[in-house]
């Protein structure tokens, strides 16, 4: 669809196309994409419809893996189903018990764990350089990251905040790191270029 704008006097100024369709390539083209070195770990997250928020930004970064732990809503699950929009079959899931058990499956893969909470001890995101791969640990809406995972943690990470409320939104402070990430890497994939 191609849309221009007007100034007050009402000569066109700009044409452009907005871009709002799903990928060209089938399903079975798209999952053989490199995948972004990322594995989202979420401890005890509340709302399975932040999760279902999680999965369509892990989508659009093409990450590698969502991990639920806990109570945290995984598929199959209707309330994520409404949210997720369709992209739950297009990011691998696992699911554990507890935080703790995910962090010994990252490690066992060779993952650095980072966890993104605003800590006195927490770096603010933008002034690190994400290892690749990583699996970044995000947190429950109402208690953040667990102590004892925070514990775990090789690394802590905070979006800087300067409202009277010191949070963002789990699915929103996502979105914001995970886009970080994405411009330090160049990208999806293998490296700059890769999708």
């Amino acid at each position: 669809m191609s849309r221009s704008r007007r100034n007050p006097e009402g000569a066109e100024e700009t044409r452009f196309e907005v871009r709002s369709f799903d990928s060209p390539l089938s399903p079975q083209e798209y999952a053989r994409l490199p995948k972004t070195p990322v594995h989202l770990v979420l401890d005890n997250l509340r709302s399975a419809f932040n999760v279902g928020s999680i999965f369509r930004t892990a989508d659009t970064a093409r990450v590698e893996r969502i991990v639920t732990c806990g109570y945290t809503a995984h598929p199959p699950h209707p309330r994520l189903e409404k949210t997720a929009l369709g992209t739950l079959d297009l990011v691998a899931a696992d699911h554990f018990d507890t935080t703790l058990e995910a962090l010994d499956d990252c490690r066992a893969r060779g993952l650095p764990v980072w966890a993104l909470e605003t800590t006195s001890h927490s770096r603010t995101y933008t002034d690190l350089t994400f290892p690749r791969p990583v699996a970044l640990v995000l947190g429950n809406e109402a208690l953040g990251v667990s102590p004892e995972v925070l514990d775990a943690a090789d690394q802590l990470v905070e979006i800087p905040v300067f409202g009277y409320k010191n949070s963002l939104n789990v699915a929103s402070a996502c979105s914001v790191v995970l886009f970080e990430i994405l411009r330090q890497w160049g990208g999806p994939g293998e490296g700059a270029g890769a999708g």
